[in-house]
This record gives C-alpha cells, sequence and structure tokens, in this order.
C-alpha cells in the first residue's frame, strides 16, 4: 500500500517531466494506491488548470477527466477520508511546526492524511512538500524504488 499526493497522482494523466516513470510505477504497482480524499478535487482543478491557459484542449481535458473518472470506478484509487480529525489535526499542526518549515494548507491535509492512515512515506513531485514531510515524522519520494 502506497500514497501519493495530487503532485505525484497527477502525471498518470497530465505529461510532464517524470510522467512516464510515475505511469509505469502507478500502473505496474500491484497493492492499494492511496490518496486522500482532497485529490479528487485538486486532480480536476490540474486539468482544468491546463485547459484554462490553452496547454490542453477541450478534448484533451475532457479525455483527461474521462480517464480519472474510469480509473476511479474501476477502483484503482483507494480513497483515504478528508475529515474533521484530518482537518483539525492539520490546523493544530500549525501550532507546533518550526518557523523555518513552508507548509501549505492543501500539502499539510495530505500528510497529515498520510500520517493518520499510518504510512512512514509519501510520494509526491511537490518541492515544498517534500521539504516539509520530514517535520511530520514522514518521509518524502518522488521515484519508486
Amino acid at each position: 500500500m502506497i500514497f501519493c499526493d495530487t503532485s505525484y497522482a497527477a502525471k498518470l494523466y497530465v505529461p510532464e517531466a517524470d510522467s512516464a516513470v510515475v505511469r509505469e510505477h502507478l500502473e505496474g504497482y500491484t497493492g492499494e494506491v492511496c490518496l486522500s480524499e482532497l485529490a479528487r478535487a485538486e486532480l480536476l482543478a490540474v486539468f482544468h488548470r491546463r485547459l484554462r491557459e490553452g496547454r490542453w484542449s477541450l478534448a484533451e481535458f475532457s479525455a483527461a477527466a474521462r480517464q480519472f473518472q474510469q480509473d476511479d470506478l474501476s477502483g484503482f484509487w483507494t480513497w483515504l477520508p478528508l475529515d474533521s480529525v484530518i482537518t483539525q489535526a492539520t490546523a493544530q499542526l500549525y501550532l507546533t511546526l518550526p518557523p523555518g518549515v513552508f507548509l501549505r494548507t492543501g500539502d499539510g491535509l495530505h500528510l497529515v492524511t498520510a500520517r493518520h492512515h499510518g504510512f512512514t512515506e509519501i510520494y509526491t513531485c511537490d518541492r515544498h512538500q517534500t521539504l516539509a514531510a520530514p517535520a511530520l515524522g514522514l518521509r518524502a519520494r518522488n521515484q519508486p524504488v
């Protein structure tokens, strides 16, 4: 079982640097691929941003959204709840987070979700999340073993 954030999962649908490596990793992985419920909205936001910025046509946007929905319906993703326990723990985190750690709210929600569900590492392609992960006792990885 592995935990991925949105930046890692997005590479399954968006052609970017390292997308091929991530796609091979995720499609070849035989265990559960877990995501926070937050990633549902974030992934569609990633797709929409590409459409809005003119990097994708409406057809490309629709194809990515359709593939994501098919993957979701087929059970490819295991969704971990984004509930009041997670949001409260994330809010509390900021009371003890060292002042030098830059942690955006969404990244905090992903990291706290992973930690809450017993993960010791998270797959991410986000630089800020990678740097913040150790403050929560997590190892950030951007490449498969």
